[in-house]
């Protein structure tokens, strides 16, 4: 099991620009944390840091107590770190076979652990076989997010990171989504999830981290939160 931890992170994208300032977290093996925030206060760039596309300006990424901060987003990949980004991320022009074999691109030259692989996540996902040859372009919201969860999950990460995954869907298939998330939730998985859905998100929190102006706001468990989610939102929604 494994422990990913950000701790005392300083970050931004431009020279004077800071949308990080000191912020720590940890996510503890075989839980679900979930980070909420205001929009604009550095959900999306924390977990950018986590995988590697932002370089912190202070502070560590730290995996299993290793300093993994200077680590590219391959290396942290091969680590177990993996991404689920926002929106539809599927290779259009690419078979739902292909897809997925390029999620395990890692694996790519062993081709007997390779195809291992992606019939594991045709079996976990039987819904997805008989669009095994149908180009990714051509799928339904509902589909292609399927799609993304198993291009994901093919190399079995040992931590996953799934960024606003109800954005742009609609109400079932948002559940949909929730209903996959709490199936990952119930097999073990270490997950650290970031979405404006609140509601559904702190219902499968194990640990919830807030951000306001990009820092440290309130932390606690699902059940501190619970009864303070209308009041917080509405603070946000005056920030």
């Amino acid at each position: 099991m494994t422990t990913l931890t950000m701790a005392n992170v300083t970050a931004g994208y431009h020279a004077h620009d800071i949308v990080l300032d000191d912020v720590s977290l940890t996510v503890e093996p075989g839980r679900v944390s979930v980070v909420l925030g205001p929009n604009g206060s550095g959900k999306s760039t924390t977990l950018r840091v986590l995988t590697g596309f932002v370089t912190p300006r202070s502070g560590a990424v730290l995996l299993d107590g290793d300093d993994i901060t200077g680590l590219d987003p391959a290396e942290r990949l091969s680590r177990g770190i993996a991404l689920l980004p926002q929106g539809r991320s599927v290779f259009p022009q690419l078979s739902v076979q292909d897809n997925l074999r390029l999620g395990a691109w890692q694996i790519r030259h062993d081709g007997d652990r390779l195809n291992t692989a992606v019939e594991a996540m045709f079996e976990r996902y039987p819904s997805l076989v008989p669009l095994r040859a149908r180009m990714a372009g051509s799928l339904s919201g509902g589909q292609a997010r399927l799609v993304e969860f198993a291009r994901t999950l093919i190399t079995e990460p040992a931590v996953l990171l799934i960024d606003e995954p109800s954005v742009g869907l609609s109400p079932a298939l948002v559940d949909e989504v929730y209903d996959e998330i709490a199936r990952l939730k119930e097999e073990g998985r270490t997950i650290l999830l970031v979405d404006q859905n609140v509601q559904a998100a702190v219902g499968l929190a194990d640990e919830v981290f807030t951000l306001a102006y990009g820092r440290n706001h309130l932390s606690g468990s699902r059940d501190e939160f619970a009864g303070q989610l209308d009041q917080l939102i509405k603070t946000w929604l005056s920030l």
